[in-house]
């Protein structure tokens, strides 16, 4: 039985207006070492304390995982005053939880404005499976790839998410999920990566990363970073649809594990399934695969192929794609079509598709069956799409008259 947890009440207008009312403060998830020092400067501590200053904060917030600036208890008061009058450590608003069947959890989280644009929603997914935890991340509210199998690309990009958003995401499921330290351990103690909930994080949500590198990039290097998160950049996965100018940046800069959306062996047919192709066609993005810094055995590419019936899985296509990675370290994972409203495609019958990875494996190459997770509540590979095209006419209202400044009538 599908669990879904509503987790915030319905905005009334007074509410929605009150909100925006408030001085927007600044959050202090998200920033580089060096501008957490720029920003505690700016709020009146003294420069010499500033670097201490920054190394506490780190750690309470990407080791201890507090959101509140009061339980950061060898910190005085007066500066523990400071930091709440000018800046927010706050999770974003949980509208809904909802958890599958097969323990799968989705989130709906809800950002406020940034500068006069409105509150946004973005879907995160949690994994678990034996021995691992992997949470699926989103880049951007919306997509502008428009992949004809994706039910993401059927809602227009909104805006790009900030570092702090990202970041947001992976601490909000480590919070839910237990995944912190428990207030009261003796400071310092970390909850070991064996005995951690989200062992993994692929960006794969909503958006394309390398539409928003430099946010994306930020974000992953604080939850890489081993004084707070420490996440393994080999348990970091970036998956692309084919921004051709920012693979090598990725491996040269952020030196994660990247993951190709191709879906197709030829430019006639990823034209149609992935039209980024049009602009970087399938030359140009094995080219870019094969100079990815320190591509080798022990760190391959992944390439992501959806079964769609009829379309990309015939024994043909299967000695194409064979043809095509023809001597790139890499992995295909084989990700049965997950159907979502509206769509016109099948997944592929389960014979074919083993019969596809068959002959994948006998050329060499690994090439597991990816299975579906959280379909029931619409939280597998190619389902998420955020709630706010389904709000209720009278939020919708309220939240156009929000940022309007109230001058408007709901």
């Amino acid at each position: 039985m599908t669990l879904s947890l509503d987790l915030t009440a319905n905005p009334t207008r007074d509410a929605l207006r009150a909100r925006a009312a408030m001085p927007a403060k600044g959050s202090l998830i998200g920033l580089s070492r060096a501008e957490l020092g720029e920003a505690l400067i700016s709020a009146g501590v003294p420069e010499r304390q500033a670097k201490m200053r920054v190394q506490q904060l780190w750690h309470w917030l990407y080791v201890r995982g507090v959101s509140d600036f009061s339980e950061m208890l060898n910190i005085s008061k007066d500066l523990r005053a400071t930091l709440e009058q000018h800046f927010t450590i706050a999770r974003p608003e949980i509208v809904e939880e909802q958890i599958s069947n097969d323990g799968t959890r989705k989130w709906l989280f809800r950002f406020p404005p940034r500068g006069a644009g409105r509150p946004v929603e973005i879907e995160t997914v949690y994994i678990p499976e034996e021995g691992r935890g992997t949470l699926c991340i989103s880049s951007q509210v919306g997509c502008t790839l428009t992949c004809s199998f994706c039910h993401t690309g059927t809602q227009k990009l909104v805006r790009n998410l900030t570092a702090e958003e990202i970041l947001t995401q992976l601490m909000t499921a480590r919070d839910r999920l237990g995944d912190f330290p428990e207030r009261g351990t003796p400071d310092g103690a970390i909850v070991p990566a064996e005995g951690r909930k989200v062992t993994n994080i692929v960006m794969m949500g909503m958006g394309e990363p390398l539409y928003n590198f430099e946010e994306v990039k930020k974000a992953l290097l604080i939850a890489s970073d081993g004084d707070g998160l420490s996440l393994s950049k080999r348990r970091i996965t970036l998956s692309t649809s084919g921004v051709v100018p920012e693979i090598f940046r990725t491996g040269d800069e952020i030196g994660v594990m990247l993951a190709i959306s191709l879906h197709a062996t030829n430019d006639d047919l990823r034209d149609l399934l992935v039209p980024i192709n049009k602009k970087y066609p399938l030359k140009d993005l094995i080219a870019a695969c094969r100079a990815y810094p320190g591509l080798s055995n022990a760190k391959r590419i992944t390439f992501e192929y959806v079964m769609l019936k009829d379309v990309n899985d015939s024994i043909e296509d299967a000695k194409a794609l064979i043809k095509l990675l023809r001597g790139i370290p890499a992995k295909i994972n084989l990700i049965p079509f997950n159907p979502w409203p509206g769509t016109n495609y099948q997944c592929s019958d389960w014979e074919t598709i083993e019969k596809f990875a068959d002959y994948i494996n006998n050329a060499g190459y690994a090439s597991p069956i990816r299975t579906p997770r959280g379909r029931d509540i619409l939280a597998a590979c190619g389902q998420l799409k955020s709630e706010s095209e389904r709000m209720k006419k009278v939020d919708r209202l309220a939240l156009e008259a929000m940022m309007i400044g109230g001058h408007g009538e709901a």
